[in-house]
């Protein structure tokens, strides 16, 4: 691969090339990206979507906006960081095509910002929760109509492949979705990857699915137009652009150190805990007088967390250059928080957040109330929309449709396009709307 090809500006539907060189420096095509995506509806919805805590009532726990907001910033400083090494490495990416550090940071800052665009409502049990519907519920009625792919694509409902489909997807007058540069969706791609074949490998990029079937056109042309690597010739499965291993790094940091401080500002893990476990990762970091002055609690674990993610940061911008013609070669497959110094912290950090947050009875419960809204919401529409398709809709199926916005509602689609519109639809609420319309569907609002 090469990053004359990797950083292209080019967008769906473009007619001519779009240089590096021709830019408008005061607002490059990759600016364009985040500012397109922080004003997009999708990502306004994030402010009141699961981090780890659902439907939580604090105000210092993180939501889905907050931890995109912080992945990003970490993502703006590793991909310049890294983008200063590359540059100095490959200078005639400077004095050719106009590339500067700042772009492989916009690239990755972007890519950060939109990478949990498609998370469903309640966390990641949101998306178990529709895959549920389809491989155990009601919806398993469907399975004769559909191709394996399809049908793989339902029961594995994946939140990033749902993100690709938030970005790039078509609806009338607005073809390309957000419409965002191919480097900045590549950066984005984690799983470059079609649902089947379902193979499970050692390899980071084969761990999920990356796209729908109903994208796989587009997906390939950002690919081959990226000139990222492909695996098979058989299968739709590609090597990651090297700045997805950013993109990834800088949500690892920050779902280690920044769930972990929630746990403690939440009293799920104790202050000593915490403190033994922070100290541990940036004991070659730390200012001992400085930290020895700080007298309260979030003071001591504030400093310790900034220390930290800029350890982190060192760290992960280090193993990328390290691996870096690895990376370029498609024969690197590991993340690259895997491969750092500091694994044996990050790994007892994670192992207490799972004991104390993830599986703490709050999470629990909630996630449980999770499934029963996703999969009420998914049968009341799919129900009512495929009678309507059939031409039998009943009364309460016309009143149920009312709910459900007409973009939604393409009965002369497939089946397949049809049940894949509901899942979006229902991907995109969130978690407070997703109570209210259940209620709504329940008949519990007017108790």
């Amino acid at each position: 691969m090469t990053y004359e090809q990797l950083l292209s500006l080019q967008k769906q539907g473009d007619t001519k090339n779009r240089l590096r060189r021709d830019e408008d420096e005061t607002r490059i095509g990759f600016d364009v990206d985040y500012d397109r995506i922080i004003f997009s509806r999708p990502f306004r919805s994030l402010q009141d979507k699961t981090q780890v805590i659902p439907l939580s009532k604090t105000d210092f726990v993180h939501t889905r906006l907050t931890h995109s907001l912080e992945v990003s910033v970490v993502g703006r400083s590793l991909g310049r960081a890294a983008g200063a090494a590359i540059l100095k490495k490959y200078p005639y990416l400077v004095h050719e095509h106009g590339y500067q550090a700042q772009d492989f940071g916009a690239i990755v800052a972007a890519a950060c910002l939109a990478h949990d665009i498609g998370n469903p409502p309640f966390g990641h049990s949101g998306e178990k929760a529709i895959g549920a519907y389809f491989e155990f519920g009601k919806g398993a009625q469907y399975q004769s109509e559909m191709t394996a792919a399809e049908w793989q694509d339902l029961i594995c409902f994946e939140g990033n492949a749902n993100g690709f489909h938030v970005l790039c997807g078509d609806r009338a007058g607005v073809e390309g979705g957000i419409r965002l540069t191919y480097a900045t969706l590549g950066a984005f791609m984690k799983y470059p990857k079609a649902s089947l074949p379902h193979k499970p490998t050692k390899e980071i990029s084969d761990k999920k699915y990356g796209f729908f079937q109903a994208d796989q056109a587009f997906f390939e042309e950002v690919a081959t137009a990226l000139g990222l690597l492909r695996k098979d010739r058989e299968e739709v499965a590609f090597q990651r652009h090297p700045l997805t291993f950013l993109v990834e790094a800088a949500d690892d940091i920050c779902y280690t150190i920044i769930d972990f401080e929630d746990g403690i500002n939440l009293g799920l893990i104790s202050e000593d805990f915490a403190l033994e476990y922070l100290i541990r990762l940036v004991e070659d970091k730390l200012d001992r007088r400085k930290f020895a002055q700080l007298q309260s609690k979030e003071d001591r674990i504030s400093y310790l967390r900034a220390v930290a993610i800029g350890s982190l940061i060192q760290d992960a911008v280090q193993l990328f250059l390290q691996h870096e013609s690895e990376i370029l070669a498609g024969t690197f497959h590991r993340s690259l928080m895997e491969k750092s110094k500091y694994k044996a912290q990050i790994d007892d950090i994670i192992k207490l957040s799972i004991d104390k947050i993830y599986r703490s009875r709050e999470v629990t419960e909630k996630e449980i109330n999770g499934y029963e809204i996703i999969q009420t919401l998914l049968d009341a529409f799919i129900t009512a929309l495929e009678r309507q398709a059939a031409g039998n809709e009943r009364n309460i199926d016309t009143l149920i449709l009312r709910l459900l916005p007409e973009r939604f509602q393409d009965t002369s689609a497939p089946l397949y396009r049809r049940l894949l519109s509901v899942c979006h639809f229902v991907s995109l609420l969130t978690d407070s709307n997703a109570v209210r319309l259940y209620q709504t569907v329940k008949g519990l609002s007017v108790l």
